[in-house]
């Protein structure tokens, strides 16, 4: 294999790893995004459990029909903000997911690229011994021609 070839295919190395990188880089963002959102979620649900909680115990002492529509329209509306975070976390998820698919998909388009060069130095490595081998015989085939010892030269 030609110098130039290796050398292209450790560009396209570089820019595999470099892709694969921002990838990484996205799925973190991703991971983080998923978690706040996921967060705000579980925060909102808890604190409708919470006002729940003290709202039936204000009701048990006393109440008065406008109190009670303000807490049935707080009450919808916070119901109404948990499951527009629920989409939210929902869609960071989604976007999560498709963090780590590309993550895999950069990962493997790596791994193709150093497997290819690791082959291609193992060809470039067998044929230089090939004909190193040839070289050898050829040489090996003129001394034994000229009837003398092949290890003459390396005395003399």
């Amino acid at each position: 294999m030609s110098s130039s070839n290796l050398q292209a295919l450790n560009v396209l190395l570089e820019r595999a790893e470099a892709e694969r990188d921002e990838a990484l880089r996205h799925l973190q963002d991703a991971q983080s995004r998923a978690n706040a959102a996921r967060n705000q979620h579980d925060q909102l649900a808890q604190y409708r459990t919470d006002y729940r909680t003290r709202w039936s115990q204000e009701f048990a002492q006393r109440t008065t029909v406008q109190l009670l529509g303000c807490y049935q329209n707080f009450g919808q509306r916070l119901d109404q903000a948990i499951g527009q975070q629920g989409g939210i976390a929902d869609y960071a998820d989604q976007r999560l997911s498709a963090a780590r698919d590309l993550l895999r998909e950069r990962e493997l388009r790596v791994a193709s690229v150093r497997k290819l060069i690791e082959r291609r130095r193992a060809e470039t490595l067998r044929s230089q011994m090939r004909q190193e081998q040839r070289a050898t015989d050829e040489q090996a085939a003129r001394a034994a021609s000229r009837g003398g010892n092949p290890m003459s030269r390396l005395v003399a």
